[in-house]
């Protein structure tokens, strides 16, 4: 199934209190500033619209590179159970 361009990432409330939490962390952290909540979710919604999509098919395309090497390897360990016939 392809997925939409459209289509964002959906998060839990769960995962989005944890990402808001990391990107407050860093700010406070690497930057010495505290961020806003507004500017927290903001961030959040850009992630999860742009930059999420491509970590997904990233992820995707590593699966499919992964499962192809598999498939190779069974086609080798396949061919090797012939037996030669004289």
């Amino acid at each position: 199934m392809r997925r939409n361009r459209n289509e964002v990432i959906h998060l839990s409330d769960k995962q989005k209190k944890q990402l808001i939490s990391e990107i407050e962390a860093f700010y406070l952290d690497i930057r010495g500033e505290e961020i806003g909540i507004i500017e927290r979710q903001q961030l959040v919604e850009l992630f999860c619209d742009h930059l999420a999509p491509i970590v997904y098919n990233k992820a995707l395309h590593d699966a499919m590179s992964w499962l192809e090497q598999r498939v190779e390897d069974m086609e080798v360990d396949y061919y090797s159970l012939y037996k030669d016939v004289p």
